[in-house]
């Protein structure tokens, strides 16, 4: 891509630069590390942001533990110390050369090696005196690499030193002068270029260099977020999101899609690797959106934080933290031990009971913090585990449930936090690994949030919503369902929140907005579900054509429609290939027999061994009833129209009479029991005589009468011969192997298992190998609106069952 290219791709599209909403992209360490790191954040700059937009960066990979090594090398006097000096140098070079043309390498090393003559005059001199200014570099020479490199590859781009305008009142608390750092930020900014900036370095009122501490570039970030009114937040980092516990201990842990800003901030302040404690403070009076991505899987939808509806708060984490100490004495009970609780950010206290709970690193500063009241202090080596959650403080069911997990721990308190988003257990032992893999299963094991969309909103899919309120209270596996999406072919309600299932079809009426596909797919992508399911109900060949991204992106299908599952062999096979690839569930038990267990019993012979040799029967609702009532008394037209009327056909009864659709049906079935066969290897008996085939739906109504000669002479000789007409679908297996098939009308005896039906009954026949000399027959309604929601029904508690033993493949590339 050229420069003026990516100029363009960053200021283009709807949103013109003026109006273009301010992001702010924050990279870490980990995401900087190596040239192919650098190179993939520079392909996530180009395709996410704009040239208003904003980039904060932490120190390439192991700058600053690099820095911290050279720095103690500096105050031991270790003769080590140059020859660390150079080898940082050597490997910043390094990062210069690879990335830059040879021209631009060259200035950035000669400013690197002026940055490299005063850090060893530092280490030399007073390295105590310049610990912070040396920590520094590392963050300057990360932010003009990058910005190096964009104005290279991408667009122009600067560099800022964060020092030049953020103002903290002191590195314990890091507290913002908002004003006077507002002012300086806006002084700093240059129109036409994207800046990069320092994150993790900032200054003090009397223009010292100080740090934010370890992973202080998040705050960093969002303070930046705070100081421009950005619209969004994204901490790109080595991880695809927040989990419900940290996945390197608990490989069962799930990712929180999304999380109510209070829930966050509590989970940063119990010790969430990915989170911290600073990180929400700047956006608490903003409606900033925070986001955690991977850069290593820029594609994968991560965690969205902010301001939520009742599913996100529905979301529950497990942390602990070890090395901690119980601080009892009785100076720590009252407005005293509350005044101790805010001074040390205590991790939990009980004023009542005179303790609180800190880290092992403050147990000095508390103890002089007491002596002035002159009284006893106990210091108890604790650990804790929380359960983490919105309001959960109030919820008795998950107080009850978290102590019943407890139950062979010895636990010394529990406690319920300020923020009432947490409950806190001290322990007297170290919290392990396998107790927080027991305590996430027992309070996360049924926490799997499924969001359902249903496409087609006519007579079946409107029988399928007045359903499922029911299905949703009765079936256990369906708890965690949501429906989120009401989809037709040209509107849509989608809600990441949640649809009120009582008033799914009045809340479409009122709420849906004009959709096309290319905007579903956007939604579809960016779903903050654990599992989505497309429930497809519509007739539609251009709806089906979505299944193949649908399970590119691991979504779920459940199907009604024909189309896909009766497509060409070629498209059928990538459809199968694609969702098994990405543990895509695609059941469609809707396409043949409505709600009656055909695909079932397929399924279940084949799992168990046997071989099916024919499937056969009668497969048409409609030409079922037509054949089952016809007998010649009133001509075939008169019955036809009849049926038409009562909506027995479809508004074109030439689309049954093709015989087309039990054609499809066929084609399902055989490649259901394991065959490989396309529409082209079923013969069809087309019904409707060429000369009323190319008619309009009119014409062809007008003329319908053409039809009763053929009709009539059929009857005739099938009841010369005793017997009737039938219009039936069969495919065998010779012994040979050799397959055929055909859909076409047939004389059969009247005692024949398809001579005597319920009129609109479908009835299928099924041969094999257990099943040779007395074969498998299934009958009964093969239409209809209740027999085939309830069919959809059956197909959303299977998928649910399946999905509930589904593992999710934990991403991790580094967490620190």
């Amino acid at each position: 891509m050229t420069q003026s290219n990516s100029v363009e791709q960053l200021s283009s599209g709807k949103n013109q630069l003026a109006k273009h909403a301010i992001h702010v992209h924050k990279f870490g360490g980990s995401s900087l590390a190596t040239t192919q790191c650098i190179e993939r954040v520079v392909d996530i700059i180009r395709q996410n942001c704009q040239l208003n937009d904003l980039v904060v960066v932490s120190a390439n990979g192991n700058t600053t533990d690099d820095l911290f090594t050279v720095y103690n090398l500096a105050i031991e006097k270790s003769d080590g110390l140059l020859l660390a000096i150079e080898t940082l140098e050597k490997s910043q070079s390094a990062l210069i050369g690879e990335l830059l043309n040879p021209s631009s390498a060259a200035r950035l090393i000669d400013v690197l090696a002026e940055d490299i003559r005063q850090l060893t005059a530092w280490l030399t001199e007073q390295p105590s005196q310049y610990h912070a200014d040396m920590l520094a570099f590392g963050e300057l020479w990360s932010a003009r690499l990058l910005s190096a490199v964009l104005s290279e590859k991408v667009c122009p781009s600067y560099a800022i030193d964060a020092r030049d305008f953020l103002v903290i009142n002191n590195d314990k608390d890091c507290a913002v002068d908002n004003q006077q750092s507002s002012q300086k930020f806006q002084q700093n900014l240059q129109k036409g270029k994207l800046a990069v900036i320092t994150g993790y370095i900032t200054k003090n009122a009397q223009g010292e260099t100080c740090t934010l501490g370890r992973n202080g570039s998040d705050y960093s970030a969002t303070i930046i977020a705070s100081l421009s009114g950005a619209l969004n937040v994204t901490l790109w980092t080595d991880v695809d999101g927040i989990y419900s516990a940290d996945p390197r201990i608990v490989p069962l842990a799930r990712k929180l899609h999304r999380l109510p800003n209070g829930v966050a901030k509590e989970l940063g302040r119990l010790g969430n690797p990915v989170l911290h404690a600073k990180t929400l403070q700047p956006l608490t009076n903003h409606s900033t959106h925070l986001h955690v991505a991977s850069s290593f899987d820029p594609e994968i939808s991560g965690t969205e934080i902010g301001k939520f509806g009742q599913i996100a708060k529905q979301e529950l984490s497990v942390t602990s933290l070890n090395d901690l100490l119980l601080v009892k004495s009785t100076s720590l009970a009252g407005s005293f031990g509350e005044q101790a609780s805010n001074e040390f950010s205590a991790i939990c206290s009980d004023i009542q009971q005179g303790f609180i709970v800190i880290h092992q690193a403050q147990q000095k500063l508390v103890s002089q913090w007491l002596a002035s009241h002159d009284t006893q202090v106990s210091f108890t080596p604790v650990s804790i585990i929380a359960i983490v959650g919105h309001s959960v403080v109030n919820q008795g069911n998950i107080q009850a449930r978290f102590k019943r997990a407890l139950k062979h721990t010895h636990v010394l308190h529990v406690v319920n936090s300020l923020s009432e988003h947490s409950i806190i257990a001290v322990l007297q032992q170290s919290c392990t690994g396998e107790l927080l893999n027991n305590i996430h299963y027992d309070m996360t094991k049924d926490a799997r949030h499924i969001g359902v969309v249903v496409s087609g909103l006519g007579n079946i899919g409107q029988r399928f919503l007045a359903l499922l309120p029911a299905q949703l209270n009765r079936i256990s596996v369906l708890e965690n369902v949501h429906l989120v999406g009401l989809v037709t072919s040209k509107k849509a309600l989608l809600n990441t929140d949640g649809i009120d299932v009582n008033q799914a079809m009045s809340l479409y009426e009122r709420d849906a907005k004009p959709c096309d596909n290319t905007l579903l797919m956007s939604w579809l992508t960016n779903h903050p579900y654990d599992e989505l399911i497309v429930v497809d109900i519509t007739p539609s060949e251009h709806f089906s054509d979505l299944y193949n991204e649908f399970f590119k992106e691991g979504i779920h299908v459940i199907g009604a429609n024909k189309w896909a599952a009766s497509a060409s062999t070629h498209r059928y096979n990538e459809l199968v290939l694609t969702a098994a690839e990405n543990k895509s569930v695609w059941l469609g038990s809707t396409t043949v027999g409505a709600g009656l267990p055909i695909n079932f019993a397929i399924n279940d012979l084949l799992k168990s061994g046997d071989k099916i040799t024919e499937i056969s029967g009668i497969f048409s609702g409609t030409l079922s009833w037509l054949f089952e009532t016809y007998d010649g008394s009133v001509p075939f037209s008169t019955l036809l129209l009849n049926a038409l009327s009562q909506g027995i056909t479809e508004p074109d009864p030439r689309e049954d009479l093709s015989g087309r659709d039990v054609q499809r049906k066929l084609l399902i079935l055989a490649r259901m029991a394991g065959f490989e066969l396309s529409l082209d290897d079923i013969e069809c008996e087309n019904l409707v005589p060429e000369s009323l085939q190319a008619l309009s739906t009119t014409e062809f109504l007008a003329k319908s009468a053409d039809l009763d000669n053929y009709f009539a002479e059929q009857l005739a000789v099938a009841s010369a011969k005793q017997a009737c007409i039938r219009y039936i679908a069969k495919f065998v297996v010779n012994e040979k192997g050799q397959l055929s098939a055909k859909v076409y009308l047939a004389a059969l005896a009247k005692n024949d298992p398809f001579a005597s039906l319920t009129p609109g009954d479908n009835i299928f026949l099924i041969k094999s190998h257990w099943y040779q000399d007395n074969p498998l027959i299934i009958r009964g309604p093969g239409a209809g609106r209740d027999v085939t929601a309830g069919g959809l029904h059956a197909d959303l508690v299977t998928i649910c069952q399946q999905l509930a033993g589904k593992k999710h493949q934990v991403k991790i590339k580094g967490l620190n």
